[in-house]
């Protein structure tokens, strides 16, 4: 079995345990110089032909997540639904007071 094999296997596992907008928490990053910080949440785009899962983390970043190196888990329906009401209901601090500029940062 070639490389090639191993990618396309994984690729396929990985597109049926994560499917674009599944809902991830990220535990840990394999990533020696700009890793995403554990704990952070974020949503599946794609899955790419080498089986890397492409995230867009609620944070801002992009990076990607290898399932054979990083850790994460899906998020539970309890949290779902928790993530679910909070935007349905925010809280006065989560929301912007009149008349302040949003701030960006990277």
């Amino acid at each position: 079995m070639s490389i090639f094999d191993d990618w396309n296997r994984m690729a396929k596992e990985n597109r049926a345990k994560y499917p674009p907008g599944t809902r991830i928490l990220l535990l840990g990053m394999d990533d020696p110089h700009h890793p995403v910080p554990p704990g952070t949440r974020g949503t599946v785009d794609h899955v790419d032909d080498g089986g890397n899962i492409h995230m867009k983390w609620d944070n801002g970043r992009t990076l990607s997540l290898c399932s054979d190196a990083d850790s994460f888990r899906t998020l539970t329906a309890a949290e779902l639904a928790e993530e679910q009401a909070q935007q349905e209901n925010p809280t006065e601090d989560e929301g912007q007071d009149e008349g302040e500029a949003p701030v960006m940062s990277m």
